[in-house]
């Protein structure tokens, strides 16, 4: 373990002790921290860190620290509301508003099919949510659209894995982390995205001088700052990138062809693919020096032990899946897999996307089946003792399609659970259009932005008022207890869920309900077994091992008791064709492949070596529209502020949007830091104040992705474009082309009017005024002379977040 002692993080706010502490874990990001939660006069006040937890041994991030403000925040919804004839929400009882959804879902299922009813849901939820959403939809609705905005987070871990190794589920976990040799964060800001993970990092890099860090990343983040190597390479160049360090392996001879030869297929193939991939050539498209490429080359080659880690960098990229297949091909080729240190870690976004695709909440079937597999089909159908020609198969239809569907009049119905689509979906406006035309439901804590598209909004119980487990980025299923009641009026989205399926008269078979549990541990049971002898088999846990263990990791059964810390020891891969989660798709198309064109593979537990071609993004800078624009997240808050907006030090910190800006690009502009500029897209605009820096490369705008209100025009999705990767079907968040317009009123100088006199006027410092109308000195204002004045200047601090403070 890289922990070297627990430290307690702790913020509670109670008047004397608190009565008791209840076991649980953090909701926010996908690490899956361990920690209590304060209870006081029956009320949430507080969270510590677990120190007995081996993700983090106490440690807690800002975010997580500062989660529970949002159960007490004033505003919480509280009662159903249902949208009048005058399109005004009112209150309502849960009978009216869950009659109503049943009404209208019947409605949908009568006039335009199974398929016309979609539900979309988050990643900040239950396994049991997830799965009970599963056979609720496809065996209950027998609708095939099930999606998540998973599906925007990180959907290419899912697909990358099971492009090579035929099934979902990272190969590496955190444990990995603690004896790599090297570590390669492959668009993976874990210093904002994941600051535990990082501090246990960096913590071991302090003592011992190991991992040897790469960082891939066109900013200069923090993480970036920390890292031996950074390759600061352009956007959307990823596979060129891989490519090149790939076409290195195999030309200096590091492959392990002995490996290759004996637990791989393809490589012919994909070894033609980067035979043309020079470092120099890669070098020119993605603007990394040769040295640099020769570099990474060399030690990646060298190492005996390797993990690469990625994220949104990498998921919301153009050519997301080739590059994190290309990834995996790396490992491939230089047997680093299954071993202690060594392994792909594809991570997710939230604390328990993961589990969502585990037990099929979105598109595949639970416990990884296969939807274009008669056999898994059978499976299901005996499982949820159904007739199997009712259950919807065929491949998986992420948001985007679903929009589409909405836009030709296939979709009428649509419920969103837990996340915040008019925030974080790309071209938001187009979405809400599709949206304001159908029936929404919205489940919810609070009136988020989508409130605005809902006919139905009910409210939920967040974390701590529920309980049911999560799976975190490396495998591990955590339990979290429930501390207190929700406040009246409230159900759990599990108790919805439940309610729905019992007014809509589910039934299978034989007459029975088709849901047979009531709690959500009664639920989990089921789920065991749903999961007994596939991959994800968690047959071995219950509520009270987890507890007792502090969390679990997949599989969990007789063979493996105390859980599995990698995958692939054996070598042996699930891609035989009758086992197998996906028959895998055309790598550039994105074409689904029949059984027979699997079969023919003869991949048969063997993982699979794709060719990976460099497609550039598809929309690029140009005369209009000259510059790169990019998205991300900051350490301060979590997805579109929902929860993280509610806690005072998160929203003091960082409480509005802006746009970095390189530099140069600033001063070739004349715009000075916290002038408020225009940023617009061939979609949309927005208005935010510039921080000027060195962060982003020359060319480059970045704009965090979590302020998106209707009104205040800062959403950076008003400018990203709904290209998605062919196979993942993940938005391309990370590349659009954009143009800065400044905001500039004039001002004519009359008498003698001196520079502090007319910086004052306009609440600006005089260095400001002059960079604004390249001035060198204030002798240089003369009267008569026409300035130009930003129409704003804000201070924008983002309070610098040190993870290491122990």
């Amino acid at each position: 373990m890289s922990w070297q002692d627990e430290r307690i993080d702790m913020n509670v706010y109670s008047q004397g002790e608190v009565d008791r502490w209840v076991y649980s874990t953090c909701n926010i990001c996908s690490v899956g921290c361990g920690c209590h939660v304060a209870i006081k006069d029956n009320q949430i006040v507080g969270i510590k860190g677990n120190g007995n937890h081996p993700i983090n041994r106490g440690r807690l991030g800002p975010k997580g620290e500062n989660q529970w403000y949002a159960n007490n925040s004033p505003d919480r919804l509280l009662t159903p509301l249902i949208r009048n004839h005058a399109g005004q929400l009112e209150p309502a009882s849960w009978e009216e508003a869950i009659e109503l959804i049943v009404t209208k879902a019947k409605a949908s299922i009568a006039k335009q099919g199974s398929n016309s009813i979609a539900i979309y849901s988050t990643g900040q939820a239950y396994l049991e949510d997830y799965y009970t959403i599963a056979k609720i939809g496809r065996a209950g609705l027998h609708t095939h659209l099930l999606d998540a905005n998973t599906r925007l987070c990180t959907a290419t871990t899912e697909f990358c894995l099971l492009q090579s190794f035929g099934a979902d589920g990272t190969p590496a976990s955190f444990d990995d982390v603690d004896v790599t040799d090297t570590l390669m964060l492959f668009g993976h800001n874990v210093a904002e995205t994941g600051t535990v993970l990082h501090e246990r990092i960096m913590q071991r890099k302090e003592r011992e001088g190991h991992p040897y860090i790469i960082v891939v990343d066109p900013r200069l983040t923090l993480t970036a700052r920390n890292a031996d190597l950074h390759l600061q390479l352009r956007p959307g160049t990823n596979v060129a990138l891989l490519n090149g360090l790939t076409h290195i392996l195999i030309r200096d001879g590091y492959v392990d062809q002995s490996f290759v030869d004996q637990y791989t297929i393809g490589y012919d193939q994909m070894a033609a693919a980067v035979q043309d991939w020079t470092p120099e050539r890669s070098s020119e498209v993605t603007g990394i020096p040769v040295d640099q490429l020769e570099e990474a080359g060399r030690v990646i080659g060298q190492t005996t032990s390797m993990v690469t880690t990625t994220l949104q960098g990498t998921f919301q990229s153009a050519d997301a899946t080739t590059a994190c297949v290309a990834i995996n091909n790396m490992h491939l080729l230089r047997g680093l897999i299954g071993k202690p240190g060594c392994g792909p870690l594809h991570m997710a976004g939230q604390p328990s996307s993961s589990a969502n695709r585990t037990a099929g909440g979105v598109g595949t079937y639970p416990a990884q089946r296969n939807p274009m597999n008669p056999q898994h089909i059978e499976e299901m159908a005996t499982l949820w003792n159904v007739e199997p020609d009712t259950l919807p198969t065929g491949p998986e239809k992420g948001i985007e399609e679903q929009i589409d569907m909405i836009e030709e009049g296939k979709v009428t119905f649509f419920w969103n659970i837990g996340t915040n689509p008019m925030v974080s979906l790309p071209n938001r406006r187009r979405a809400r259009k599709a949206l304001e035309k159908i029936f929404v439901v919205v489940q919810d804590p609070f009136l988020t932005e989508t409130a605005k598209v809902a006919d139905v909004i009910l409210p939920v119980a967040l974390w701590g008022e529920k309980e049911g487990t999560m799976e975190n980025a490396d495998r591990t299923i955590n339990i979290l207890r429930k501390a207190v009641e929700p406040p009246q009026g409230v159900k759990s989205d599990l108790q919805i869920l439940l309610d729905f399926a019992d007014r809509m008269e589910l039934k299978d078979k034989d007459g029975q309900p088709l849901i047979g549990y009531s709690t959500p541990e009664e639920c989990f049971e089921e789920w065991k077994t749903v999961s007994s002898g596939r991959p994800c088999d968690m047959t071995g846990m219950t509520y009270d091992k987890l507890e007792q263990s502090n969390g679990l990791r997949w599989p969990t059964n007789d063979q493996h008791p105390e859980g599995t810390p990698r995958l692939y020891s054996d070598y042996k891969f699930p891609t035989h064709a009758d086992y197998a989660q996906s028959y895998t798709k055309d790598q550039f198309s994105g074409r689904p492949l029949s059984h027979d064109e699997f079969v023919k593979k003869e991949a048969n537990g063997r993982a699979i070596l794709h060719p990976t071609r460099y497609l550039a993004p598809t929309e690029q800078p140009n005369q209009d529209y000259p510059m790169w624009l990019t998205t991300g997240r900051l350490v301060w808050h979590w997805h579109t502020r929902t929860k993280t907006a509610r806690a005072p030090h998160l929203q003091m910190a960082a409480p509005n949007g802006y746009v970095e800006i390189h530099e140069d690009d600033a001063a070739a502009m004349s715009i000075v830091q916290g002038e408020v500029v225009r940023i617009r897209s061939p979609r949309g605009w927005i208005e935010v104040p510039a921080r000027i820096g060195k962060a982003v490369q020359k060319g480059l705008v970045f704009v965090p992705f979590h302020y998106g209100s209707w009104e205040g025009n800062q959403a950076a999705n008003e400018l990203t474009a709904d290209f998605t990767d062919p196979l993942s079907k993940q938005p391309t968040f990370k590349q659009a082309a954009c143009r800065i317009e400044k905001l500039r009123k004039e001002h004519i100088v009359i008498g003698e009017e001196s520079a502090e006199y007319i910086a004052e006027q306009y609440n600006m410092t005089v260095e400001h005024l002059l960079q604004a109308n390249r001035l060198n000195t204030p002798y240089d204002i003369q009267m008569g002379q026409s300035l130009e004045v930003p129409i704003s200047v804000l201070n924008t601090p983002v309070p610098p977040y040190i993870p290491q403070r122990g």
